[in-house]
């Protein structure tokens, strides 16, 4: 079994092992630009770490693949009986990175 860590970015976790790819909410930098991102859970075999402590040690690196979009998401508000209809859309920007590695 290998090891695998789950981080926080944007508001939202992800369970991420080395050399996973995944879409994150927005980052900036280029295409390479290495970020890192602090582990909230990281499990390696039977191993389970969660105290705080450990975990301050414990960093996941990763590189940024490309900027992206997500998928259309279209808005209808509609008021009945008053002829209100107001469309809208909206695609998030999205950060693809590859996970270079778990230190811990």
């Amino acid at each position: 079994m290998s090891a695998y860590a789950v981080v926080q970015t944007g508001g939202k976790q992800y369970k991420v092992a080395v050399g996973d790819v995944v879409e994150v909410e927005k980052l900036e930098g280029e295409p390479g630009t290495e970020h890192t991102f602090p582990a909230v859970l990281y499990v390696d075999g039977g191993d389970v770490t969660t105290d705080a402590d450990a975990l301050a040690k414990v960093s996941v690196t990763g590189k940024v693949v490309e900027q992206t979009k997500g998928p259309k998401i279209r808005i209808h508000k509609f008021k009945n009986k008053t002829g209100y209809h107001k469309r809208q859309g909206h695609r998030q920007k999205l950060t693809r990175i590859e996970v270079t590695g778990i230190n811990k």
